[in-house]
């Protein structure tokens, strides 16, 4: 009898040709990737279309209609498969989906079950669901079934040694200094041993005070999701999960701030440069972990390459660690060419232990070691680590800048991507044909290292590809030689990784990455702070702003520009560009040096341009607002010239003679003063919005050519800084002061535009037919002249329409779903509709007219002055050396008062706003239309401010709330005679 079973299990049918079809070739682990993406339901469908499904005794069909039914309508599941309904949102028993999954043999992943294991096994708990267990013979899956293996192994009998990562006690900072940071990894022991969490954070005592407590939960997707302690709890005991979820939540000292007073930040690790930032411009630095037997964090590598400690209240941990340039086996690693965004593919914590871990010989072998409850363990910079919980774990992190790794994170934050290859996969990141000639490249000289020939759309560097896995002796071969090459010349050495750093790119308009933990600007300002509040280390500041913003060719930039015009040099204070704006500002003691660089030359020169075109218009009719805008002492633009700066002074009023060479040349109008001016700044506008692109490339020039303005210092301080001291009454002041300044704004002759060229009549119908829509027959039917200026704008409003649902998910704007879902129907279906149309001698016109628009009055374009008062009524300035007037009088400082007003490079012209009975002229409607349409991320700033919003059920009632006041506006805007014929 055993022999017949033996020889009849030889000759079983493999199932799963029959059951796949054509689908047969594709591997076990592309199919199970590919039903993630499904729903339980397409799953269930998918399963009863299978060509096994015929073969199989099931119950009879009313039957199988009728349990169906009753389990995808019971509520009462058991808990242990809680952690799958969490990722799946699954309504029904897991059960279920196993049966229908089984049916498409091994595409559910979940096949293996009855080959293996007795299904009353399995489904234990749930076990009115599985009385008589069903046998499939001729499936067979060892990667399903190992799947199923990680999700039911204990960790009990794993056989670990001590490791060897030193262990200390009581070490020193001197000794930690010299011996580790920045070196090698180290447990240490006794720093926690005070403590409170050493005897408050255990689960019992957690769960006791924290039991209502949402904390963030880590998961593989990138959504992340919350869930309460007690749940999270019961989760942790009852879950069967591959990889299952655990506690990272680096928001746990907001969610329950008792949990900080339990811990101290140990001595030696306690610099740390990311404490000059305000909490909110930090990034994250803190971290609770809690997790269950077989949790943990896969393969990666710390972000921006800083240091980290972790120290373990309860439980033990498994770590594996390899120095900075070596990836782990079976880890892949992606950089953008674009960007420099670093994407690692690795397999789960346990999953490597059990699966890669074997394959390696011991020379290969990482950093190991055992962390037990009450140690410390340390991880330099750039090191790769793998953790995995024996057992439930509590456990607390924070990350950390200090001299020993700054440069290594300011060259992480750098535009480009090879640097960032190198740091993580050292050599691996170098193309093939690079490495022929890279011995004697490294021999020679580390300078003529060509990194030309390293680009390509991804870097991809791939390690271990899973299926290869079987063939043992081939990895462990392989595994030896990317060991070779990791030796082979690589150095985490600052100097050796600068050599990859691409030096062309520049820091102000090259892509940024979205992997860095902060952006451009907060990196700006950091720097910043860093310069003003740690003097003695400006050298290090200095190593580090090069690499990071370009910090030695901007200064080099400004030397050239203040020898030209006879200023004086910038002091020490002065060499780095202030952390505020898109562009090099240098601010020194009498005067401000912008360059302009964002967004290329056109831009540049177009900005510069129409703030020059600006500042003429104030003069000419002698504006008050004259009085609040700093004075300008000088233009011009920097170019190189056979390698070295040249400059033409620019007053905007003539085309330059650099700019001609390289044929940026705008389209010449009658009586144009200013050719680079507002005129030419529409026209791009209107191309941006639709039109094909005119004239020659001329980003080949743009990184040689850089505008730049001299303006006089603004004294006091910008609103930025001061927006948490004011007074109510300095804030009301404010509000006033700049309702004053925007109608002197909005009063200014506007120039004209004269757009209504030859050009612009040709492009209309290319236009219409790329978007879909002709302007020119909306106009005759309704009988409607429209000036070409507002063509401009109601082409450019039509364009942004067409696409605001995507550009707002890609911003990840906070709007509800059910307001997403109405935004068309709120925006116009014309937006001919928001011109006021008014008929004039038999013909309609568009009269709204036009004015200047600042575009960008930020809370750092502001700046306001301290105050002394003298009496109920007396007010007056101090100057810098806390006197009124040059004269100390005993005044006192007691509020802030605005005086300047700056940076109009953004200026635009638009609409100045009129009044009607419909919706379209209220001015709330506008505002609301424009926040929507706006090319930045409005939208996501004004549901961020106002949380009630969220309950908001219309865009109306979010209109009302936000800009209602306007409605009752009756300012200058009121007031205005029609627009004459342009």
């Amino acid at each position: 009898m055993e022999n017949s079973h033996e020889s009849q299990s030889l000759h079983l049918k493999d199932r799963r040709v029959d059951a796949l079809g054509n689908f047969n070739l594709l591997p076990d682990e592309l199919i199970c990737a590919i039903l993630d993406y499904l729903t339980p339901r397409d799953i269930a469908r998918l399963a009863c279309v299978s060509r096994a499904a015929l073969d199989e005794p099931l119950p009879q069909e009313s039957q199988r209609s009728t349990s169906i039914h009753r389990l995808l309508e019971k509520d009462d599941v058991a808990f242990v498969f809680s952690s799958l309904q969490l990722k799946l949102k699954l309504k029904f028993p897991i059960f279920f989906l196993l049966q229908f999954c089984i049916l498409v043999s091994n595409i559910a992943g979940f096949l293996f079950i009855y080959n293996y294991f007795n299904a009353e096994r399995i489904c234990r708990i749930n076990i009115d669901y599985c009385r008589n267990p069903l046998q499939f013979d001729g499936f067979h899956s060892f990667f399903l079934y190992k799947r199923l293996y990680r999700c039911h192994t204990t960790l009990d009998g794993f056989s670990f040694d001590d490791g060897n990562v030193e262990r200390q006690n009581d070490l020193s900072k001197e000794h930690f200094d010299r011996e580790y940071d920045g070196k090698k990894p180290v447990l240490l022991t006794g720093l926690a041993e005070c403590w409170p969490a050493r005897t408050n954070w255990t689960i019992d005592k957690l769960l006791l005070k924290y039991g209502d407590t949402a904390f963030k939960i880590s998961q593989r997707t990138a959504g992340k999701i919350s869930m309460k302690f007690k749940d999270y709890v019961s989760y942790m005991n009852e879950q069967h999960d591959e990889d299952p979820l655990y506690i990272f939540d680096h928001k746990f000292g907001e969610a329950a701030p008792g949990l900080l007073d339990d811990y101290n930040v140990p001595q030696i690790f306690q610099e740390d440069f990311f404490d000059v930032l305000d909490r909110d411009s930090r990034p994250p630095f803190r971290w609770l972990i809690i997790g269950p037997e077989r949790s943990g964090a896969s393969w990666h590598v710390d972000p921006a390459l800083s240091s980290a400690w972790n120290t373990l209240l309860c439980g033990r941990k498994r770590w594996a660690l390899y120095p900075p340039g070596r990836v782990p086996l079976g880890v892949t690693v992606h950089v953008n060419d674009e960007d420099g965004d670093v994407n690692i593919d690795t397999p789960s914590s346990l999953q490597w232990w059990l699966d890669y871990y074997p394959l390696l010989a011991d020379e290969d072998k990482p950093i190991e070691c055992t962390q037990l409850p009450g140690e410390t363990i340390f991880v330099p910079s750039g090191w790769w680590h793998c953790v995995l919980n024996l057992e439930t774990t509590v456990a607390v992190t924070q990350n950390f800048v200090n001299p020993r790794n700054f440069e290594f994170v300011c060259l992480d934050m750098a535009p480009g991507f090879q640097h960032k290859g190198v740091c993580r996969v050292g050599l691996l990141a170098v193309d093939g044909g690079c490495l022929v000639n890279m011995e004697k490249n490294m021999s020679c000289d580390k300078d003529n290292f060509n990194n030309s020939d390293l680009t390509r759309k991804e870097k991809r560097v791939k390690i271990l590809r899973s299926q290869e896995s079987e063939n043992h002796e081939e990895t462990a071969n392989s595994a030896s030689r990317r060991y070779n090459l990791w030796k082979h010349g690589f150095s985490y050495d600052i100097n050796y990784l600068t050599m990859f750093l691409d030096r062309e790119k520049d820091h102000y308009t090259s892509p940024w990455s979205s992997g860095n933990c902060i952006g451009p600007r907060e990196m700006r300002e950091w720097l910043s702070k860093l310069w003003v509040g740690k003097p003695g280390m400006r050298e290090l500041i200095w190593k580090g702003a090069c690499l990071a913003i370009n910090a030695d060719k901007w200064l080099e930039c400004l030397g050239k520009i203040c020898s030209f015009h006879n200023f004086p040099f910038p002091n020490d204070d002065e060499k780095l560009p202030v952390g505020t704006g898109s562009n090099p500002v240098y601010v020194m003691d009498e005067y401000v040096v912008k360059i302009f660089v964002e967004g290329g030359l056109e831009a540049s020169i177009l900005g510069l341009g129409t703030e020059l075109e600006f500042y003429n218009t104030l003069c000419e009719v002698d504006s008050p607002l004259k009085n609040y805008i700093p004075t300008v002492l000088a233009s011009g633009i920097l170019h190189l010239e056979n390698g070295s700066f040249e400059i033409d002074s620019w007053d905007g009023k003539k085309v330059p003679g650099v700019l001609a060479k390289c044929n940026l040349i705008p389209e010449m109008g009658k009586g144009d003063v200013f050719p680079f001016g507002i005129r030419s700044k529409k026209l791009v506008e209107y191309r941006k919005a639709g039109l094909p692109e005119s004239g020659p490339d001329s980003s080949a020039v743009s990184n040689s050519i850089w505008p730049y303005l001299i303006t006089k210092r603004c004294k006091g301080k910008i609103y930025a800084q001061l927006r948490d001291e004011l007074s109510w009454e300095d804030v009301l002041n404010l509000a006033s002061f700049l309702g004053e300044q925007l109608q002197n704004l909005h009063s200014l002759p506007y120039p004209s535009l004269g757009i209504s060229s030859l050009s612009v009549v040709e492009q209309k119908k290319e236009f219409s037919v790329a978007n879909g829509m002709d302007i020119d027959i909306a106009c005759n039917e309704l009988d409607i002249h429209i000036p070409a200026e507002w063509e401009i704008f109601v082409r450019t409003l039509s364009q942004k329409k067409k696409d605001v649902s995507s550009r707002l998910n890609k911003w990840g704007v906070p709007v509800p779903e059910k307001l997403m879902e109405k935004i068309d129907g709120y925006l116009p279906d014309d937006f001919l509709k928001l011109l006021f149309i008014s008929e004039q001698n038999g013909m309609k016109r568009a009269l709204k007219p036009l004015s200047w628009i600042h575009s960008d009055i930020m809370d750092d374009n502001v700046y306001m002055e301290p105050c002394c008062t003298f009496g109920s009524n007396e007010i007056a300035a101090l100057t810098d050396n806390g006197s009124v007037n040059g004269h100390n009088d005993g005044g006192e400082v007691k509020s802030w008062r605005p005086n300047y007003i700056i940076d109009f490079s953004d200026l635009s012209i638009e609409n100045r706003s009129i009044t009607a009975n419909d919706k379209f002229g209220r001015l709330s409607y506008q505002a609301m239309c424009y926040c929507i349409l706006h090319d930045e991320n409005v939208l996501g700033a004004i549901f961020s401010l106002w949380t009630e919003l969220q309950t908001a059920e219309t865009w109306e009632e979010v209109e009302q709330m936000v800009w209602g006041e306007l409605s009752n506006y009756q300012g200058v805007a009121c007031h205005v005679t029609p627009t004459p014929n342009l």
